[in-house]
């Protein structure tokens, strides 16, 4: 069996730490803010955490 391809689009959204934790950034954030609270424009750009069902999902893939 061949190695897998990493899969390009999915390593440019995500950032691996180097604890191995995955990290995401939020949608929704990053045009057409002008309307929506400040308050959400704030927290979107936070970024989140890989939940670990994901994360065993997508590890093989980046």
């Amino acid at each position: 069996m061949g190695k897998l391809k990493t899969h390009k689009g999915t390593k440019k959204s995500l950032n691996i730490r180097q604890s191995g934790s995955i990290t995401k950034s939020n949608s929704v954030g990053q045009h057409k803010t002008g309307k929506k609270p400040t308050s959400a424009n704030r927290k979107k750009r936070q970024g989140s955490n890989l939940s670990n069902s994901d994360y065993k999902r997508i590890k093989n893939v980046i």
